[in-house]
């Protein structure tokens, strides 16, 4: 049974019965009142915090507590008074201490609000709610590219794929070759992308950051948006391509090819061979056309970036449910950004399938802790300036918004980064909480989507999956309608509930795998997005 929690409008406060976390939201109901009541909401009534709605002057009324400054809209502001030291609670969940007493009706943010790190009980398998899976014969189908594989792919791309560094000029040159005239005779290839980065030299031939990059290399090798694969290196590098096609048993042909400057002789040989290979691909790829696919073969990645207080009570809960209806199909969601639901994994913990998977979670979080006090960090150094603008005071609040995007359904597998999502169902895959390298390896494990939410704002978009950009606010929306595909803020400006938003969510994610194009591919963003995670020492 999924649960329903409400949210409505009563003497000025916006209340929700949310099972102890916002990870269970599956519909809001707004109850409209006049405009001078709206003006907070109160995610669960042993929150002693409350979040504007807009911005307050001192003096406001909340729920019979007068605000004692001015808070910004989206900022919290404390319905009671609470004490130093006392827990500051939000979704019925523990986001931060209280720095000093503070009094009912202050603002409650950085100046008065203290981090610490999680210490939790943790608890395995005991939120394990299955959703009636939609039979086969009744699944939701799209338009998708069927490869030899077996995959799907919801894009039909060329890639020029680099070993490292020294060849990325190589590859982009090969692909800027390729421009509108070039590529017009053959109109089911969407492009010829490069995919270059920073790293594959001067690093160690064996432990996590090499073995990250391999997984990376051959994740996009291999993904089922591409259609063909032309790999470039310099020959002397620490990550060898011959090693990667021997380890993953890849083998060349008319689709799959590789060089090495050092043996063609030179960069603009180079150039000019690789030019030379990719358009001999182009008919072979051209020849493969968009047929029936149910549901069922979309791996969907779960991201966000620029977040605000809205994240998660808005864009986050109508993705989540847009990845249970994903999974009821059989479909796949990827969350990720491990830094990012530090504070909430015990609520992730409780819905794995089995003790090993959450434990597997539980193992990346001690990892994290002793990676950032390694290197002088703190789990704590999230949320960004960005984000604490807009309302988000410590990791644990932006943590417990974060984990909402992975929905209600079991925790199916918790997998390194890049590693292949070989299971279908909500899965955990780790990394970073940088946007850029955690949706790079998200598309390595075999996302051939990516939905990403944002409050404040991201001009971010992804190749070779598509990048579906959902706002968590209607006045951001409105100001970046060029950037965002849907306004989840209709849930606070209109009353929408989250089930019709992320319904709509979830249909979107058809249209675009069937070739509807995103505004940020329109904008042709993703050809500067491919970063992967670089773990360890440059040497």
């Amino acid at each position: 049974m999924r649960l329903r929690p409400r949210f409505s409008f009563a003497s000025a406060c916006f209340c929700c019965r949310c099972h102890a976390a916002v990870t269970q939201c599956a519909e809001i109901a707004l109850k409209t009142h006049s405009t001078d009541m709206k003006n907070h909401v109160r995610l669960d009534p042993v929150d002693n915090v409350s979040t504007a709605l807009r911005s307050l002057e001192a003096g406001a009324q909340i729920d019979g507590v007068s605000t004692t400054v001015m808070v910004p809209r989206g900022h919290k502001i404390a319905n009671t008074a609470i004490t130093k030291g006392e827990a500051i609670r939000k979704y019925a969940q523990v986001i931060g201490y209280a720095a000093a007493d503070i009094v009912a009706g202050d603002h409650v943010h950085t100046h008065n609000v203290e981090f610490r790190n999680t210490n939790a009980d943790y608890e395995f398998c005991t939120d394990i709610r299955h959703a009636r899976p939609v039979a086969e014969a009744d699944r939701d189908t799209f338009m998708g590219y069927r490869r030899p594989s077996g995959k799907v792919g919801t894009r039909n791309y060329i890639a020029v794929l680099t070993s490292v560094n020294c060849s990325a000029t190589a590859a982009r040159k090969i692909a800027d070759a390729f421009g509108p005239e070039e590529l017009a005779p053959y109109p089911n290839v969407d492009g010829v992308v490069a995919f270059v980065h920073g790293t594959g030299c001067g690093m160690a031939g064996s432990g996590e950051g090499f073995d990250a990059l391999q997984r990376v290399m051959w994740g996009y090798a291999c993904h089922a948006n591409h259609a063909g694969v032309l790999m470039v290196g310099l020959g002397c590098e620490m990550n060898q391509i011959d090693w990667l096609l021997e380890a993953y048993g890849i083998e060349q042909g008319p689709l799959f090819h590789a060089m090495n400057i050092q043996d063609v002789a030179g960069l603009q040989k180079t150039i000019d061979l690789g030019i030379e290979k990719v358009r001999a691909m182009l008919p072979h790829a051209n020849e493969i056309q968009r047929e029936p696919c149910p549901a069922s073969e979309l791996t969907v990645a779960l991201q966000c970036g620029g977040s605000d207080a809205w994240s998660g009570i808005t864009a986050n809960p109508a993705l989540g449910y847009a990845c249970d209806l994903l999974v009821a199909q059989g479909g796949t969601g990827v969350l990720a950004e491990t830094p990012e639901i530090y504070g909430a994994e015990h609520l992730l913990t409780r819905r794995a399938e089995d003790e090993k998977i959450g434990r597997k979670l539980v193992d990346l979080i001690r990892w994290w802790e002793d990676y950032t006090n390694r290197n002088r960090g703190s789990m704590d150094n999230n949320p960004s300036p960005g984000n604490k603008k807009g309302g988000l005071t410590t990791i644990l609040e932006k943590s417990l918004g974060a984990a909402a995007k992975g929905g209600t359904s079991p925790l199916t597998g918790v997998y390194k980064y890049g590693e292949p999502v070989n299971k279908k169902g909500f899965a955990f895959m780790d990394s970073p909480g940088y946007d850029p390298a955690s949706v790079t390896g998200q598309i390595a494990s075999g996302c051939n989507l990516v939905t990403f939410t944002t409050g404040r704002g991201s001009a971010f978009g992804s190749k070779p999956a598509p990048c579906i950009k959902i706002a968590t606010n209607s006045q951001m929306y409105e100001r970046m309608v060029d950037d965002m595909d849907i306004n989840t803020g209709t849930i606070i400006s209109e009353g929408r509930s989250v089930e019709e938003v992320g319904r709509e969510i979830y249909t979107m994610l058809l249209r675009v795998a069937s070739g509807e194009q995103t505004k940020s591919e329109a904008q042709g963003l993703g050809d500067f997005e491919f970063v992967p995670w670089q773990i360890g020492a440059t040497m």
